[in-house]
C-alpha cells in the first residue's frame, strides 16, 4: 500500500492553489497516496488565535500580496492577486470535494480546478452552479455531488477533518503530514520532497 501524504487544504487559499500541482506531481513521482483533507480553516484560525486576513495589520497584508506576486512569477501560474470573489465562504466547495472523494473521478483535479476558478477565472466557488459546472469538467456529476453534500455525510467529514487538523497542530493551509512530520506552507514542499526521497 502506498504511503500517504495527508493534505490539509483550504480551497479558498491562494497558497493551496499554488501548492497543488507540485504536491500532486511529488506524490505521483514517489508513488505516494495523496489524501485530500478539506477542513474548516476559519475554525482552526480561531482556535489557534490567528486573525482572519482582513483583520491582520496592513503591513502583513501588503507583504502577502508581494509574496503572491513573486510566487506567481516563479511558478508561472495564472493568479489574480485580488480576485473578484474573495474572500468567499469555503464551506460548500470543501463539502463538494469531500463528496467527490467517494466518486470515480479525479478529486485532486477537481480541487485544483475549483481553486483555479477562484484565483484565475474570477468565478464564485460558493455558488452551486459554478461548482456543478467545474465538477462536470472533471468528469463528475455535479448535481449528484450536491445531493450527496445535502445528505449530511460531508458535514461530518468536514468536522472530523477539522478536529484531526487541530489534533495534528495544523494552523494554516496548505499543510502536509508525512511520516509523522508536519510541513506547513507551499514553500515547504521542497522539504517534503526530501523526506519522500529519504523514505523511498
Amino acid at each position: 500500500m502506498a504511503r500517504p501524504i495527508e493534505f490539509f487544504l483550504a480551497l479558498t487559499s491562494p497558497w493551496t492553489y499554488l501548492a497543488t500541482p507540485r504536491v500532486r506531481a511529488l506524490a505521483a513521482e514517489h508513488d505516494l497516496e495523496l489524501r485530500l483533507r478539506p477542513f474548516d480553516i476559519f475554525s482552526v484560525f480561531q482556535r489557534n488565535g490567528i486573525k482572519a486576513l482582513g483583520d491582520r495589520p496592513v503591513a502583513v497584508r501588503q507583504n502577502r500580496l508581494n509574496e503572491l506576486r513573486r510566487w506567481r512569477a516563479h511558478l508561472g501560474m495564472d493568479l489574480n492577486l485580488e480576485p473578484r470573489h474573495f474572500p468567499v465562504d469555503p464551506t460548500l466547495s470543501g463539502k463538494m470535494l469531500i463528496a467527490a472523494l467517494d466518486g470515480p473521478g479525479d478529486a485532486s483535479e477537481f480541487a485544483f480546478r475549483m481553486m483555479r476558478a477562484c484565483w484565475a477565472e474570477e468565478r464564485d466557488i460558493s455558488d452551486e452552479a459554478t461548482l456543478t459546472d467545474v465538477a462536470g469538467g472533471c468528469g463528475f456529476d455535479g448535481e449528484r455531488l450536491l445531493v450527496a453534500v445535502k445528505g449530511g455525510g460531508a458535514d461530518r467529514t468536514l468536522a472530523q477533518n477539522t478536529e484531526d487538523a487541530i489534533a495534528a497542530n495544523v494552523f494554516g493551509a496548505p499543510t502536509f503530514l508525512f511520516d509523522g512530520e508536519l510541513y506547513w506552507g507551499q514553500d515547504r514542499i521542497e522539504f517534503l520532497r526530501r523526506a519522500a526521497e529519504a523514505a523511498a
